[in-house]
């Protein structure tokens, strides 16, 4: 088993000042169209429809930290839909980690598309398929973030890795805490085949559900926490701040490549057509 993820097991029982529950209530809200949002049990549906879509968002911040989602996707024809899973701050120069599942007319897959934002700035897309059928069940849906790096992970395996390479001038999420939000809206003017598929909305409503919520990261609260005196700036202080956390293990590093070069159907880093000067963290 990967010593990333075994430490990540084992320490549980020692993480403090962070948040750990799978009761959506105790950790979400509704945070837009609650009318929208329903309880089935311990699922909680997404509901989009030719009114609204909706969503929820976290009721704490968090700075550095594992937050996991089990998600199924809407059923059928999809296109034209969005569901998200993503951490944010707030304010005009955020930072923000996303999950952004495109939906598809019926039998075409998935597009899985991870971006990141810092200070206002995103434009880091990568685009994935899945190995499996994200409507047919519940998968797991993760970000891993510390000073290091951001692992976005489905079913604990690594579909991308987003380094910090700071010190060679490429700009990394740090100092902002960041929200956890889940939704679900149309955006059939880009979601499916760059817009050219629209939404059928004789298909509607439109659902999807989410359970198994999990949030292991440092609680921080941007009006009143100082992040260089808190326990979310200690080096260390967290079993994700850990040094042996600082990256893959060969194991996993091969999960990676396998993902790559299975999966992966766009990625912003090889798009020289698009950046008049490519990204620092593309270069280095």
């Amino acid at each position: 088993m990967s010593t990333l993820f075994l430490v990540a097991l084992m320490a549980l029982a020692i993480v403090q000042n962070s948040a750990m529950s799978d009761d959506f209530n105790q950790l979400f809200q509704p945070n837009w169209a609650p009318d929208h949002i329903s309880t089935e049990g311990d699922q909680i549906k997404l509901t989009l429809d030719t009114i609204s879509g909706c969503g929820f968002e976290s009721k704490k911040k968090y700075l550095f930290g594992k937050v996991s989602m089990q998600v199924k996707l809407v059923e059928g024809d999809s296109a034209g839909t969005v569901t998200a899973l993503y951490m944010a701050s707030e304010g005009l120069n955020h930072d923000e980690l996303d999950f952004e599942f495109l939906g598809n007319v019926s039998g075409e897959p998935y597009l899985v598309q991870t971006n990141v934002y810092v200070n206002g700035t995103g434009n880091r897309e990568q685009r994935h398929t899945l190995w499996f059928d994200p409507t047919a069940a519940f998968h797991t849906y993760s970000f891993l973030w510390n000073r290091y790096s951001i692992l976005f992970l489905v079913d604990e395996v690594p579909i991308r890795v987003f380094a910090n390479k700071e010190e060679n001038g490429a700009p990394y999420p740090k100092t902002q805490a960041m929200g956890v939000q889940g939704s679900v809206w149309n955006a059939d003017d880009w979601a499916t085949q760059g817009g050219r598929v629209k939404t059928n909305w004789s298909h509607a409503p439109f659902v999807s559900t989410f359970r198994g919520f999990e949030i292991d990261a440092c609680e921080l609260s941007p009006e009143t926490d100082d992040i260089a005196s808190s326990k979310c700036g200690r080096v260390g202080e967290f079993w994700w701040d850990k040094p042996r956390m600082s990256g893959l293990n060969r194991h996993k590093s091969h999960q990676l490549k396998w993902v790559r070069r299975r999966h992966l159907v766009y990625d912003y880093c090889m798009d020289s057509g698009r950046f008049y000067e490519m990204p620092r963290e593309c270069i280095v």
